[in-house]
């Protein structure tokens, strides 16, 4: 089935230097993809067992934040967007990728975050 395939192809790529965001419009039942964002527990085959490496499922449904203006807009970005950090720490692990020091001076990023 749909969903079946779907676990799948997650499992398949949780190896890779990806992230899956999704983002649920209107009120329907999105418990499949709660269930496929996967937060408390690794994604796992229903075909070979198989689980997820990672999480790199990001869902957020858009009628959390109770409107289409900037404000709720910026809120849906942020929560859409937090987890990314993680996820592409989690893969550099995985990969036993260890980070290069920070760059002192003018190069440097800025260390606010831009949707803080």
């Amino acid at each position: 089935n749909d969903m079946d395939n779907t676990i799948d192809a997650i499992v398949n790529a949780s190896g890779l230097p990806l992230s899956i965001l999704i983002v649920g419009v209107g009120n329907a039942d999105f418990s499949a993809m709660e269930f496929l964002d996967s937060d408390d527990e690794l994604l796992q085959s229903r075909k070979d067992g198989r689980r997820a490496q990672r999480d790199i499922v990001q869902f957020v449904p858009m009628n959390k934040f109770g409107g289409t203006g900037p404000a709720a807009s910026h809120a849906l970005a942020k929560e859409l967007l937090a987890e990314i950090p993680a996820q592409l720490v989690s893969y550099f692990q995985s990969v036993n990728v260890a980070p290069l020091p920070p760059r002192p001076g003018p190069n440097r990023l800025p260390s606010a975050p831009l949707l803080g």
